[in-house]
């Protein structure tokens, strides 16, 4: 008879979540999950069958919290402008317990180019934000607020770029005052 699991296992994606946006799929080693999650080892494959499973459930849970705050703020009050500039500011304003940086960022460059589950992954989640923020930029334009010279899916691409850039320029340092800069040239472009 097995034993029944005597963890949360939600909180141990979190935890591993947390590790592999600080680390990195490939320097984020299994002894470090390990000490991340408080579990065993045996514990981690016999729940999880393997590190990529763990970081498949970890990066699932990274763009479904993201993507919740993102569309709350697409969806929410305000002109298309006001939300954009809001959305912008929510990197500004990270919490102060977030690891720096963007999970997804990292896992695009480290394992996209090579790994196909992450890739497909990564595509679709691009496409879910691309879309939220064409619809608000195209409302944007419509109202009169937002230039319309250019489509809103090249807009919406310009700003993921932004807030992935943004995202990576926090991770290596820069000062609120060159994110401020940053988010205050993005918003001149619309």
């Amino acid at each position: 008879m097995a034993r029944p699991r005597q963890f949360d296992e939600d909180r141990a994606v979190d935890s591993a979540m947390r590790a592999f946006w600080s680390s990195g799929y490939e320097r984020t080693s299994t002894q470090d999950l390990c000490a991340a999650t408080g579990l065993g080892r045996s514990s981690i494959y016999n729940t999880f069958s393997s590190k990529h499973d763990l970081f498949e459930r970890a990066l699932r849970k990274y763009m479904r919290e993201k993507n919740s705050g993102i569309f709350a703020v697409l969806d929410g009050e305000g002109s298309a402008r006001d939300r954009l500039r809001a959305l912008l500011w929510q990197i500004i304003d990270a919490p102060q317990d977030d690891p720096l940086g963007c999970l997804v960022v990292n896992a695009t460059v480290e394992l996209g180019p090579h790994d196909e589950r992450v890739a497909e992954l990564l595509r679709a989640d691009f496409e879910r934000r691309r879309s939220a923020l064409a619809t608000v930029i195209a409302a944007g334009q419509g109202a009169g607020e937002i230039d319309g010279s250019r489509t809103a899916g090249d807009l919406a691409q310009f700003l993921i770029a932004a807030i992935g850039g943004m995202r990576v320029a926090a991770r290596g340092g820069a000062e609120r005052e060159a994110l401020e800069a940053i988010a205050t040239v993005a918003l001149s472009c619309l």
